[in-house]
Formats: C-alpha cells, structure tokens, sequence
C-alpha cells in the first residue's frame, strides 16, 4: 500500500506550477460547462422548439466547434497562445449573456454558432500553452493534470446545471458566462508576465529538426499539417477511434435505458463511475505507461480496449457487464487522450503547433457531429448489438491503424 501512494505521489511530482495554473483554468472554464447538457432541452423544454429545429441549431454548435479548431490553431501560431486564449475566455462572456435574448431558431442557430466558435479556438492555444510551460520531460503528465480537470469541471457542471435549470433556464447561460470570466481573471493575472521553457524548446526544435531530417532553414520552410501526410492519417484515425469514443454521450445511455430499463439515476450512476476511474487513475498509468510503454503503443494499447469494452457489452447477463465494460472504456481513454496531444505536439514544428492542434482538435469536433447520427441510425435500424459489435471492429481496425503507423513518426 505504501508504495502505490508513493507511486501515485510521484505522479504528480516534478509537474510546474503553471502546469497546475493551467489545469485551475481549465477547471473554472470547464464547471460552467451547463449549457451544452442542458441546450437541447432549453430548446424543446423552453423555447417548443419542434425535434428538427433543436436538431437544426445543435449541428451549428458543431460546426462552430470545427471552425473554432482550425481558426484557433491558426491564430495561435499567429498572434501566440497567451492572445487567444484571454480572447476566447473574455469574448465568451457577453456572448453567453446574449444567447437567452435569441428566440427563433434562425437567431439561435447564429447565435450557438458564434458562441462554439469562440470558445472552441480556446482549445489548440491551451494545448500549446502547456508545451510551452511544461517541462518536455513532463509534457503528456501535464497534457493529462489538464484533462483530469476538464474532466472535473464537466462532472460539477452539469450538476449545478440542473439545479439552475431549476430555477431558470436562462441562469444555464449567465453562470456559464461568470465561469468563463472567472477563469479569464485568473488566467491573465497569472501569466499575463509569465515566461515559459523557452531555451528548453529552442533545443528540442533542434533535436526534432534532425531527428525528422527536415530542411528547416526557416519558418516558411516548416511543413504545414495540411500537407503532412502521415499526420493526416493519424488525426484520420483519430477520428474514427473519436466516432467510436463519443457513442458514451449518445447511445451508451439510450442502451441503458431501453435495453437493461435503468432509471435516470442508474444511468447517471454508470457515467459518474466513467469520470471517477478517469479521475482516480489517469496521472498514475500515465506515469506508469511513461516509464514503461512508448507513446505509439500506449495508443494501440488504448485503441485495443476500447474495442473489447464494446465487445462486452454483446454479453447480455447483467448489470456488472456495464460496469465492467465502462472500467475498460475509461482505461482505455485514459491510454489514448493525452497520448495523441504529445504525438502532434512533438509532431509539430515549435512555430506551428497550434495548426497542428487545430487539425487534431478538428477530427474530435468533426467527431462530435458524426457520432450521435451515425450510432443513433444504426441502432434504430438494427439494433443496439449491431452497433456494438460495429464500433468493436472499427477500433480494432483503428488499432491496426495506429500500430503500423508508429514507424512512420519519431515523436
């Protein structure tokens, strides 16, 4: 016992202390998360929005989603990761003070879009940041600190969520605005004047410059991600392993639901248990895969689970099987998350990491609109075992994917 505290303490050691400034902003951006739970239901619930109009504005969202991805990649490299991400979290605050006045689904389409707009581009500027503050040795523990608290924030969020829910819809959107400005507050306070590794990321430029035999004279020489062919594959396998990844905020609770007649608490039970494991044992395998594992096959690894925790649940013989296949889902995105961050990071020339973030964080968002349509029809039409059986041979091809990809990069 004492040496897995002493194993799970040293997790979180060596870790910088604007490593854990980011992840507290990260924390108070993420526990105002109470509007995307809730905005279908503000829809249909407040606004009598008929199914096709909610369906309607949410695809905005995604699409604001995926261009703040790549516009937020792209202004990273442009005007720095410290601009955008102050930018993002201040603009957002009048814009969720705004969204209650919207009341026709053209003008809340607009709306949402703006609004996942701007927030999103807060996403590839924070991955960079933490490269840019953490040591390199340290880079995908930090990755994961900052996951563990997003992860946080959105158990909290949804919870006080449903209690202003309550009250009213609209105060849905003014605490999410207040968090936001909470976490700009904090954010510019601290590193307005913060100096991050900048002598130990000129050296590791250097280093990847010759470890990837690139002729890099200078800036305008630097691949663009658009044009790195195996990075596309990987964010394409991204994607895929995301489609599949994403099927927890979809048909995972409609499974449970129509098929094993859970109540709302049973469901809610299983989907905390996904964020108490995430919680309680990411920094420690991480560390753990760190010292023992390269990061290419921490990813198959991971990849490799989620396709047996969709296998599982073929195996109609009880509640446990939920349980036990949940445990391994979040293993697995324990393995495969931060991973693919320190993969395109150190893909990434020190000058275009934000573009490469952007690509990346584009997959997930691209992920976020396919998913919930694609799970939803194949389930309607075939049924729940189809889908997982499916989703458990597509992440085992993208398993595939990833393993003979790995000699094709050096991160």
């Amino acid at each position: 016992m004492k040496k897995f505290i002493r194993l799970y303490i040293s997790a979180y050691s060596g870790l910088s202390q604007p490593a854990w400034m980011l992840s507290l902003v990260m924390l108070l951006n993420r526990m105002g998360a109470m509007v995307i739970p809730f905005l279908g239901l503000y829809m249909t619930e407040h606004l009598h929005f008929t199914l096709k109009e909610t369906g309607l504005v949410l695809s905005f969202f995604g699409i604001g989603a995926i261009s703040g991805s790549y516009i937020g990649g792209r202004l990273t490299d442009l005007v720095g990761h410290f601009k955008v991400q102050a930018s993002s979290l201040f603009l957002s605050v009048p814009l969720f003070f705004v969204v209650p006045v919207l009341q026709t689904p053209f003008q809340l389409s607009i709306g949402i879009l703006v609004l996942s707009l701007v927030t999103e581009i807060f996403r590839p500027a924070n991955s960079v940041s933490i490269a840019y503050y953490a040591k390199p040795e340290n880079l995908t523990r930090a990755l994961s600190l900052n996951r563990m608290a997003l992860n946080l924030g959105f158990s909290i969020g949804p919870a006080v969520g449903g209690f202003l829910a309550a009250l009213s819809y609209n105060w849905l959107f003014y605490g999410n605005g207040l968090s936001a400005a909470l976490a700009g507050f904090v954010f510019y306070a601290y590193f307005r004047r913060r100096k991050g590794n900048e002598r130990l990321l000129n050296k590791n430029a250097s280093q990847q410059k010759n470890a990837l035999g690139s002729d890099l004279k200078n800036e305008a020489q630097v691949r663009s991600p658009y044009r790195d062919k195996y990075f596309l594959i990987f964010s394409f396998l991204c994607l895929l392993f995301a489609i599949c990844f994403f099927q927890l905020l979809s048909t995972l609770p409609l499974f449970y639901k129509q098929e094993f007649h859970l109540e709302d608490s049973g469901v809610g039970l299983i989907l905390a248990f996904n964020g108490f494991i995430v919680f309680l044992l990411e920094m420690l395998l991480v560390h753990l895969a760190e010292k023992k594992m390269t990061t290419f096959q921490s990813i198959v690894f991971g990849t490799l689970l989620l396709s047996i925790s969709f296998a599982l649940l073929l195996i109609h013989s009880g509640i446990w099987v939920l349980f036990v296949a949940m445990f391994i889902f979040s293993v697995s995105e324990i393995f495969v998350l931060p991973f693919t961050s320190t993969v395109t990071l150190k893909r990434a020339h020190k000058s275009n990491q934000g573009a490469y973030m952007g690509l990346n964080g584009l997959a997930f968002s691209a992920a976020h609109i396919v998913s919930p349509s694609l799970g939803t029809q194949i389930a309607a039409n075939y049924g729940f075992d189809a889908l997982w059986l499916s989703i458990a041979i597509v992440s085992l091809l993208v398993t595939f994917g990833f393993y003979f990809l790995r000699n094709k990069f050096r991160a």
